[in-house]
């Protein structure tokens, strides 16, 4: 009884750990000439949003709210879960479509830099996009208690890591909310890809930072939504159990990332290992949450590099 409390104990502070690692992706996008105060700004509007219907979160204290930080606009304590398609002209649309999803510690949604402006280049290139707005771990409603809340969260992710990365089983339960967004989104996208245009079968994921980690999980542990590739910006490289039906998997990182640079590179031994597609790219410079910010750094080069990607794949041009 004793070895199984401290084996479940240790399970839960590996997956805390984690997630407080993900949790950076609203840190400082090493873009030192934006401005990273935190200003609460109206609701934008969001016409096309549409619900996934995933169950609102309960409990939630504060209702959500979005800041600018950094010149793009942020969510945080989204207790309703929706999908905003980005859709190509159909005159040159592939059939193929990607699942957007931000970052932000779970706690907040980098959705412009890392949403809405990576959907409409996807959506320029032929290929249909849907920004995933999934609910989050709530915080408090005023802005200095939620700055207060992220810098002690911050300060947390300075203890010493895990030795051993996450059981995937483990994540799921502690993002459990997350997961089945991410799972609904990808039925609702199916249920309507007549609609959409889309083949079913060739609907991907890309994530940022915590959004990278969901759409790992996603994969890992999402059961019923199969991505047909994943893309992993910025997100924890940890080596993992390869599933035998894997997809082809993207991964792009700068050296100078402060969170995830220097904890190797697991995951993409684990899909060479299993013999599964994977391209990675590490770029000398870029920080974390670089995202679709216009920069010096070869970083900004990510995104050309996964289209250049998905045309190899064949997702740029309509199936044959």
């Amino acid at each position: 009884m004793v070895m199984h409390s401290t084996l479940v104990a240790t399970r839960r502070s590996v997956l805390r750990a984690a997630i407080l690692v993900a949790a950076c992706s609203c840190a400082a996008p090493a873009f030192a000439q934006l401005n990273d105060t935190m200003t609460p700004i109206a609701t934008p509007d969001q016409p096309n949003a549409i619900e996934i219907g995933t169950a609102p979160l309960p409990d939630a204290k504060a209702p959500e709210s979005w800041h600018s930080q950094y010149g793009s606009k942020f969510a945080r304590n989204v207790t309703v879960a929706t999908i905003t398609p980005f859709l190509p002209d159909p005159a040159k649309a592939s059939g193929a479509a990607v699942i957007v999803a931000p970052g932000g510690g779970f706690r907040t949604l980098s959705m412009e830099n890392e949403g809405w402006n990576v959907a409409r280049a996807l959506a320029e290139r032929g290929v249909a996009a849907f920004v995933l707005k999934y609910r989050l771990n709530q915080t408090p409603g005023d802005m200095p208690g939620f700055e207060r809340s992220m810098k002690e969260m911050f300060s947390s992710t300075a203890r010493p890591r895990p030795a051993s990365p996450p059981d995937p089983q483990q994540m799921a339960a502690g993002l459990a909310p997350q997961l089945e967004d991410a799972r609904a989104a990808f039925t609702l996208i199916r249920r309507r890809a007549a609609e959409w245009k889309i083949v079913p079968d060739r609907i991907g994921m890309v994530g940022f930072s915590a959004g990278a980690m969901l759409t790992l999980l996603t994969e890992l542990a999402g059961q019923d939504a199969k991505p047909a590739f994943i893309g992993i910006i910025y997100g924890p490289l940890a080596g993992v159990t390869v599933p035998a039906d894997a997809p082809p998997l993207f991964v792009a990182l700068a050296a100078d990332d402060p969170f995830f640079a220097n904890g190797g590179f697991g995951l993409i031994e684990s899909w060479r290992a299993a013999k599964k597609p994977a391209e990675f790219h590490l770029y000398e410079q870029g920080g974390h949450g670089f995202g679709m910010y216009p920069k010096e750094t070869t970083s900004t080069g990510w995104f050309n590099a996964f289209v250049s990607w998905l045309t190899m794949h064949g997702m740029v041009k309509p199936k044959a």
